[in-house]
């Protein structure tokens, strides 16, 4: 059977007994969710196909670590969520990084911007704006949290920071995008 009839568990296996064509099976179907996922967190293009690259190298090394084939997705994500911090982080103690046009996946049920005000009327494009203009610490967990899917405790985990912390970052960063959002309503 070819690798690309197979399901992922099945190529997983394949690739711990080192099968490359099951690992480039594997890297066609994730590269560009992973390159997307480090791009939302290092702002570069060049700097988010290093990472992502770099990432299933380490994943392919590290394929005996992996209890369960069918985790693979989510173990590779993590790994790769990890690594873009690791490298935005690097970047910017030695200097300042400029915000980028980036693009957003928002999901359409604007989760975490109820209140009182309508927001129907918002564009895209608006929304991506005021998430450019937030801090970084508050940028990087609202994507984690509302585009990557990640809950608290995970978060938690990859930002290195208490659960409480955690919390009250995500919270206070929807409370300043839900203002940022308010001045672009009302003008």
């Amino acid at each position: 059977m070819t690798p690309t009839k197979l399901n992922t568990e099945q190529l997983v296996e394949l690739c711990k007994s080192g099968n490359q064509s099951a690992q480039l099976e594997i890297y066609n179907r994730y590269y560009k969710a992973m390159y997307n996922a480090s791009l939302r967190i290092v702002k570069d293009d060049f700097e988010a196909e290093d990472i992502m690259q770099d990432s299933f190298l380490m994943a392919f090394t590290k394929l005996g670590t992996l209890k369960e084939s069918k985790i693979f997705g989510p173990w590779l994500k993590r790994i790769v969520i990890n690594n873009s911090i690791y490298h935005y982080k690097k970047k910017n103690k030695t200097k300042e990084v400029p915000l980028d046009d980036i693009l957003y996946k928002v999901e359409e049920n604007g989760d975490g911007f109820e209140s009182n005000h309508n927001f129907t009327d918002i564009k895209v494009k608006q929304i991506l704006n005021a998430m450019k203009l937030l801090k970084d610490n508050y940028r990087i967990a609202l994507t984690l949290n509302l585009i990557e899917g990640y809950d608290y405790e995970e978060i938690s985990g990859i930002l290195n920071i208490s659960n409480a912390n955690c919390r009250t970052t995500i919270s206070r960063a929807k409370e300043s995008l839900r203002t940022k959002l308010q001045m672009v309503y009302d003008e």
